[in-house]
């Protein structure tokens, strides 16, 4: 109750501190990222009992029905003829959800056009799936929207996970596309997102991260993402206070990422 009591006074300052100062103003976004089946949509889900805050579902049905084709389908069965038509499709709809205009002070995004050039896309190159001509198109399609488009992000949750883990929840959820997804190819993944988000390795972070270890199972995993609603929340107040135009950094983000790990379940 007294949990419940501080969310709802904390969201009724943050209400009258962004009725006060709404004109001209991004709203504060979150990008929530992780592999395959590491409960991004589940995250979502829990911060709907907010009402300042806009959830965007990854596009999945509009991939699964461009004009009754299924490119999702279509690139988990022949990934070399349909990669690079299928991630041509997903920046675009990625791009719709980055400028996608909100009625409220905080956005979630379920991934981002980062995480489709930095992880599937770069996948893709280094397994040979997609060849270096095509990749380059993808690239330079990339470097026009960052350039030209206001697609910058203030906070990336990630949603950590082990591939083995995520395999056997892909295998349980049952999606028929993704049936054929095999072990190796989450492992590929996982990777990248640990290079691009904790090691920054090879790729421009656009915004601090917050580390939830996604590993338990989802219907214990609510408890985890309860101690991630007021730091999402306070950053979203204080950069709106540090800025009043609610200008997103440019630059890449250095420091290190901050973990919320799971209490020990006996």
């Amino acid at each position: 109750m007294l949990r419940s009591r501080i969310s709802t006074l904390f969201f009724e300052a943050q209400r009258c501190f962004f009725k006060m100062n709404s004109e001209n103003r991004k709203p504060f976004t979150v990008l929530v990222e992780g592999n395959i089946g590491s409960g991004k949509t589940t995250f979502l889900e829990h911060f709907r009992q907010f009402e300042d805050i806009t959830l965007l579902t990854e596009p999945v049905e509009q991939w699964r029905n461009l004009r009754g084709w299924n490119l999702l389908d279509l690139m988990y069965k022949d990934p070399a003829k349909w990669a690079m038509t299928f991630q041509s499709y997903v920046s675009l709809t990625m791009v719709d959800m980055h400028l996608r205009p909100t009625p409220t002070p905080v956005k979630l995004m379920e991934r981002s056009i980062f995480s489709a050039r930095y992880c599937f896309v770069e996948n893709m190159l280094r397994n040979g799936i997609l060849h270096e001509a095509e990749f380059a198109v993808l690239d330079e399609w990339f470097r026009f929207i960052q350039q030209h488009m206001s697609i910058d992000a203030d906070l990336i949750v990630y949603l950590k996970t082990s591939p083995s883990v995520v395999h056997e929840r892909i295998r349980k959820r049952a999606r028929s596309e993704e049936q054929c997804v095999p072990l190796k190819y989450l492992e590929d993944l996982h990777q990248l997102h640990e290079d691009w988000l904790v090691n920054r390795a090879f790729a421009e972070c656009p915004a601090p991260v917050v580390i939830i270890d996604a590993d338990l199972d989802l219907s214990q995993i609510t408890d985890e993402y309860k101690k991630s609603e007021h730091q999402i929340l306070r950053k979203a107040v204080d950069v709106v206070m540090r800025s009043p135009n609610k200008l997103s950094p440019k630059k890449p983000v250095t420091g290190s990422p901050i973990k919320i790990v799971p209490q020990m379940r006996l």
